[in-house]
């Protein structure tokens, strides 16, 4: 029977008072004939059509459905436990025995620290997983990705331990990687234990919108034939506080509504940040509950362990139940936490230990819950036969492995939404006080009653051996060790694992390339950005790697002339396309399609950021090189997504960042905050990026072949960013081969011009557009002052200093050997004059490779703020135009004593500069 005691019970614990039980009963038995004659979908309908009506009279419902505060899965429902309990249990005592060694031989003989709360609360969490549901790689399955949790690195850490991934030297060295004998790495960086992490996710939030968007990708792989992920399933754990980053829930609603039934998220509920409680004064679990079911996510709560089971089953009127609705967050935080040493006893001892021992604790805080939780009459009945220590060690939901097993089988039966399990915890759960319940634990409680833990766990250690808090590993043919290898060989293989087989592609044919080596037509210049596009609709169509390649664009294809590719190419849709486009038929059609290539991710640079990672490290995750282009507003790229790009370069992400509309004075009018003048030297900070600024069409085709073939060909672990415009000028074709070098080194001479009667030499140096107007500077220093000049295109300042850094430590570091020259050294070093070098970047930018140069650079730059103008004031404004170069050198020539302040003084007034214009740092 549907209608029971218990479902009434339950819904009147969430709901007001029922006046009128007799009429709600009859609802409740017409929909439990409906369910049995017409089935789930036809009810889903009847309170769909009785919603709208009532909403329409005014009776409007709550912002997020939400269920009773209890297990979503009945008792009744709970499939049957697979593995052995007692192996199991006694499993996770070694892990969690061995994380909180690590961590306490790490505190006590080093500052470096370490967290150990947040796997104490999740440990039933991830032991479950382990056993019985995270695939390994294997020939029948491609392995589950699993993005754990950063802050319980300690519990994987020492399950690898135990399994014989990892050595005793590994764990003594934990948050020592630089330690002889090799160490671990704090959190999951995969930069720093290749072998072992997949993805980074301590930075919160990331994990969880980069889960969302790899199991999308796992769909495209699959709809687009590049690689058989249906089995693969993604695992996101992570905590209730860190759903507060905007990133952690931003993406859910993509997942609902792409139906990703391959993903599932676990967030720990131990309702607790570092600061205290995540929702004291409401409910954490509930309010997640609503956010999720509005998202079209599947939900299932996992609130109370076993002992509560017969509890809930007498609790006929839902007395209980409705008391754990009204009990709030802060409440049930004081009911672990609480200090249980009288007032007296805190003034007398320190220590809670030299007053009570933890059977006196629990007996304390038990009869503490009966009074103010089980808080009435009726509800004191329903536990009367229970004792006090009883009453404290009845379990949260998330360390009963019964419960989250049942979750777990669930979430990976459900078919057609994601789901999210809503796990509620203890943080510290176990590691002191309390017979077992387990304090609080928050990031500053450091040392543990290690006793106490040993005893608990019932661990075969002795007292002497405490002191040094030893590992401890059974022996290979123990009953726990034969379980545990049996379990792990049964789902395929380890985890965390990361696979680092590469399989190289043949490398692009150069034709896709060689149309960009051309001059563009007289008369009709391009920008390059359109000459972007251009290459990428030939190098699709390359036998080798265009089904390969992956763009992606946040909407602002329309910006970057990318229409003609959605007709070619299509845009991604799981479903396809289930409309008429209103521009069918025409030259830009928008076309989605299910094996559509290019990914359009609307409004949301986070989210295609999370997508670009995906494709860039399938070549390890699924072993298919996949090739992204993410192309974007450069001023939205790294200062928006900045945390993003770092775990793209812990991943070992591989692919193209393309800084579209780039520059602070290119992409005129569009005002301060469009206006890009720093994402070069914010790129910088990254130690795999390679970045380049190219200005003409056949650097940027020489940049991009060559970084296919480095990272995809070579097996170069790194990741390119290219800065393309949107102004359009007439391109000059390649000069020849010879340029090649320089273009990747990041330098190479353009043009020389060298008037009759020029006695005077200047070397000029641009960037991007603004090369053009070192270009124009050429020009005037020659006809008008008879000034010699070569120009270089920097196409690369982070290359170039990269280079620059390498050769000064080998000489500093080898005295006695050949000194090397920097690359900027030998292309400038042996030229005559002044360097004078521009961009529409900040000074800064060349500024790095000026320690190099002896002294002879003057760069020019857009430091400040943008303006809403053309891009003529702009060049004007900030000082970067080919007048304001013309000068520049003039005066670098009059410091090196080769010309006399009055030519420079008539050229200033000569060439219309204002020398008492406020600078743009000013204003």
């Amino acid at each position: 029977m549907l209608v029971t005691p218990d479902v009434l019970a339950l819904n009147s614990a969430r709901l007001p008072e029922d006046v009128d039980p007799q009429e709600t009963t009859e609802w409740l038995e017409a929909m439990e004939a409906v369910l049995k004659h017409g089935g789930p979908e036809r009810a889903k309908f009847l309170l769909e059509t009785l919603i709208a009506v009532t909403d329409r009279a005014g009776a409007k419902m709550p912002g997020g459905v939400t269920t009773p505060y209890v297990n979503t899965i009945p008792v009744e429902d709970q499939p049957t436990f697979p593995g052995d309990r007692a192996l199991e249990r006694k499993i996770k005592s070694i892990v969690r025995w061995n994380a909180m060694a690590m961590v306490q031989k790490a505190n006590k003989n080093t500052n470096v620290g370490g967290h150990i709360g947040t796997f104490a609360s999740a440990a039933t969490l991830y032991e479950v997983g382990f056993n019985h549901f995270f695939h390994g790689r294997s020939a029948d399955h491609p392995g589950d990705v699993v993005f754990f949790q950063g802050h319980a690195s300690p519990g994987m850490y020492s399950r690898a331990f135990v399994e014989g991934r990892l050595d005793e030297t590994k764990l003594n060295n934990f948050r020592q990687e630089l330690k002889p004998g090799g160490g671990i790495s704090s959190y999951p960086h995969p930069w720093l234990m290749p072998d072992f992490w997949q993805y980074p996710t301590v930075s919160m939030g990331l994990g969880p919108i980069m889960s969302i968007y790899h199991a999308r990708y796992n769909r495209y792989l699959r709809d687009r034939e590049l690689a058989k992920t249906d089995l693969a399933r993604v695992w996101a754990f992570l905590g209730d506080g860190e759903c507060d980053e905007p990133e952690s829930l931003g993406a859910i609603s993509l997942a609902g509504r792409e139906k990703l039934d391959n993903l599932t998220w676990v967030i720990n509920c131990n309702l607790q940040r570092l600061d205290g409680p995540v929702r004291g004064n409401s409910k954490i679990i509930q309010e997640l509950e609503g956010i999720f079911r509005g998202a079209g996510w599947n939900v299932i709560k996992v609130i109370w362990g076993t002992d509560w089971d017969e509890l809930l089953k007498n609790d006929h009127t839902g007395a209980l139940a409705r008391r754990m609705m009204e009990v709030v967050d802060g409440e049930y935080c004081d009911y672990v936490g609480r200090d249980m040493r009288t007032a007296e006893e805190k003034v007398t001892h320190a220590k809670k230990s030299d007053v009570i021992t933890d059977e006196e604790d629990a007996d304390r805080r038990g009869a503490y819950i009966r009074d103010t939780f089980f808080n009435t009459p009726e509800l004191k009945s329903l536990v009367e036969h229970l004792s006090n220590k009883d009453i404290a060690g009845l379990k949260r939901g998330g360390h009963d492995p019964l419960k989250v097993y049942a979750a777990y089988k669930a979430a990976t039966e459900h078919k057609g939404q994601p789901t999210v399990i809503l796990v509620k915890t203890v943080k510290g759960y176990g590691m002191a006080g309390d017979g077992g319940q387990g304090k609080f634990t928050n990031h500053q409680q450091k040392k543990v009653a290690i006793k106490e833990f040993r005893d608990r766990f019932e661990l075969p250690i002795t007292d002497d051996q405490l002191e040094h808090i030893p590992f401890y590993r059974p022996a290979d043919d123990s009953p726990e060790m034969k379980y545990m290898k049996a379990r792990r060989a049964a789902l395929g293989g380890p985890q965390p694992f990361r696979n680092n087989e590469f399989i190289p592609c043949q490398p692009p044919e150069r034709k896709g390339f060689e149309r960009q080596y051309e001059a563009t037509i007289q008369g009709k210049p391009i920008s390059t950005t359109f000459a972007w596009v251009n290459l990428m609709t030939a190098i699709c169509r390359d036998p080798h790697i265009g089904k390969l390649l992956v763009p992606i664009v946040p909407d602002e294809g329309q910006t970057f002339g990318m229409p003609p590719m959605y007709k070619t190419f299509g845009m991604y849709s799981s479903v396809g396309q289930t409309y008429t486009p209103v521009d069918k038929g025409s030259y830009t059609e928008y076309r989605e399609s299910k094996t559509g290539q290019i990914l359009q991710e609307g409004i949301n640079e986070a989210g295609s950021m999370a997508s670009w990672i995906a494709a860039g490290t399938a070549y390890s995750t699924h072993g298919v090189n996949t090739i992204p282009f993410y192309i974007y507003y450069s001023m939205f790229g790294f200062q928006r997504i900045g945390d993003l790009a770092w775990a793209a370069a812990d991943a070992r992400t591989r692919g193209f960042l393309m800084g579209g509309t780039a520059g602070r004075t290119t992409i005129n009018g569009e005002g301060l905050q469009h206006e890009d003048g720093h994402s070069h030297l914010m790129a910088m900070t990254i130690p795999t990026c390679r970045t380049y600024d190219p200005a003409f069409a056949y650097e940027l085709a020489v940049i991009v072949e060559e970084g296919i073939n480095a990272m995809y060909v070579r097996n170069e672990e790194c990741f390119y960013y290219l800065t393309v415009y949107n102004e359009a000028y007439e391109m000059p074709a390649m000069p020849g081969e010879h340029v090649r070098e320089g273009i990747i080194r990041g330098l190479y001479s353009v043009k020389s011009v060298k008037p009759a009667s020029a006695k005077l030499e200047v070397q000029l140096v641009g960037s991007g557009v603004i090369l053009n107007e070192a270009l124009r500077a050429q020009q005037i220093l020659a006809e008008k002052y008879n000034i010699a000049s070569t120009v270089y295109s920097a196409t690369s300042y982070q290359m170039l200093r990269k280079d620059a850094i390498e050769c000064e430590r080998h000489n500093r570091l080898h005295p006695d050997a050949t000194k090397k020259v920097p690359f900027v050294a030998q292309v400038l070093g042996g030229t005559n004059g002044p360097i004078i070098a521009t961009s529409d970047y900040m000074r800064a930018l060349p500024e790095t490779v000026a320690p190099y140069l002896n002294g002879r650079m003057l760069a020019l730059g857009t430091d400040g703020f943008g303006r809403s103008e053309t891009r003529k004031a702009l060049r004007r404004f900030f000082e970067v135009d080919a007048e304001n170069v013309t000068v520049a050198a003039l005066y670098s020539l009059f410091q090196q004593g080769q010309l006399d302040p009055g030519t420079v003084k008539k050229a200033i007034a000569d060439l219309g500069i204002d020398p008492d214009a406020a600078h743009p740092w000013t204003i």
